[in-house]
């Protein structure tokens, strides 16, 4: 069982990381048949920024991680299913697109963390920390030390970026004449971690 054939994935930007489902995406698990409809807002895979260099996205999994915005977003409100059973479509799913197994562990993980942060997220929380905290453990050494240094340099810029910023919207447009079509629009610089 997975997504049927014709599951195919098409999108509408609506913002920089935001995107709109125009088709259809259509799941048959053993027992249970999920259908995400269109009009869904997607995120794709909700990543950290400061980890992105490692899991992007979207990739092999991204049908699978639209899959999962649907049940956190829609099934689990409506109590069709529990976070952690919605946690562990997403990894089945990720397995039947062909996910390397220790990547769709560490992201089943990651959401398995981020459960904890959700209504009802604690709810047979501990039954998988013994999978979640290993994972946790191994995946550590492993991608903190770079994440902290992006974390690092993304602070850095930003405050690079707002230095740059200030002096443009402060005596940018006094150059020029409010009404000059040629006057440009000087945009604000922002810090987007997305940790949520």
């Amino acid at each position: 069982m997975s997504f049927t054939p014709d599951s195919e994935v098409r999108v509408k930007e609506l913002e920089h990381s935001d995107w709109e489902l125009l088709r259809i995406l259509e799941y048959k698990g053993n027992r249970d048949r999920f259908e995400v409809p269109e009009g869904l807002e997607t995120d794709f895979a909700s990543v950290p920024r400061v980890f992105v260099w490692f899991l992007p996205r979207y990739g092999r999994y991204t049908k699978a991680a639209i899959l999962h915005d649907y049940l956190w977003r829609d099934a689990v409100p409506a109590g069709e299913l529990a976070l952690a059973a919605a946690d562990g479509i997403f990894r089945r799913a990720m397995w039947e697109l062909g996910v390397p197994f220790l990547r769709r562990w560490m992201m089943w993980g990651a959401v398995r963390i981020g459960a904890l942060v959700k209504p009802g997220g604690r709810k047979h929380w501990l039954r998988d920390s013994w999978r979640v905290i290993p994972l946790l453990l191994l995946a550590l050494p492993i991608v903190g030390p770079p994440a902290l240094v992006i974390l690092v340099a993304l602070a850095v810029f930003y405050l690079v970026e707002l230095l740059v910023y200030v002096p443009q919207k402060l005596f940018g447009r006094k150059a020029r004449a409010p009404q000059d079509p040629a006057a440009k629009h000087v945009n604000m610089p922002e810090l987007d971690l997305k940790l949520a």
